[in-house]
């Protein structure tokens, strides 16, 4: 991982070209060598800041970690005085643009993403200080919606439905845009896809011990 000490405008700039590559490609499928030539710098400097590939992967999470923080807060900036479903329209609100938007302090939650579909050696550290947080704090979420009589593995259950919904807006791009003629989301699109996974979890969550019955 990289260091305070070597922490400079030189190693930050790799970290950023980086950053962008592996959010596009995933780690496996991104190589130094296009680190190298598309930001303009030799092995020897990845070598020296960063060590090897797998170090600077890690360097990228925490660096685009830190900046997606600055964004949205770890608690995806909810009102702990909120009523459940405004606390959840918060968050999905926040997890969409952190997974959509495209600039540079939501690369995050795509290196997350890549992360989910292809899992390297970074994900238990991952699981640990993100994604494990995250998620337990959208199930609180989930159980204020459905009362305190749920079940617990039924509300993870929902979770994770809801965490599945943002992801594949993420994951599906390829297949989103050629079926909608796009080639990007817009402000607009990423307000609708946040409004309809809004919309349509509440209203399964309002509904969800009728359904069961």
């Amino acid at each position: 991982m990289i260091t305070e000490k070597k922490i400079t405008a030189k190693a930050e700039s790799i970290l950023k070209i980086a950053g962008e590559i592996f959010a596009t490609q995933g780690f496996r499928r991104t190589t130094v060598r296009e680190i190298c030539r598309r930001g303009k710098v030799n092995l020897a400097a990845i070598n020296y800041y960063f060590g090897d590939k797998e170090h600077l992967y890690l360097a990228c999470l925490k660096y685009y970690g830190s900046l997606a923080v600055q964004k949205v807060p770890f608690n995806f900036g909810v009102d702990p005085a909120a009523l459940p479903e405004e606390k959840l329209r918060t968050y999905i609100q926040n997890f969409v643009l952190r997974l959509l938007e495209e600039d540079k302090q939501t690369l995050f939650g795509k290196l997350l993403a890549h992360e989910f579909f292809e899992p390297t050696g970074a994900l238990d550290a991952l699981i640990e200080e993100s994604i494990k947080p995250s998620f337990y704090f959208l199930l609180s979420l989930v159980r204020e919606v459905l009362g305190e009589n749920c079940p617990v593995k039924k509300a993870e259950l929902c979770a994770m439905s809801i965490v599945g919904q943002c992801l594949y807006f993420r994951n599906a791009q390829p297949v989103i845009f050629r079926l909608r003629n796009k080639d990007k989301y817009s402000e607009e699109d990423i307000k609708e896809i946040a409004d309809h996974i809004i919309n349509f979890s509440l209203k399964a969550l309002n509904n969800y011990f009728t359904d069961q019955q």
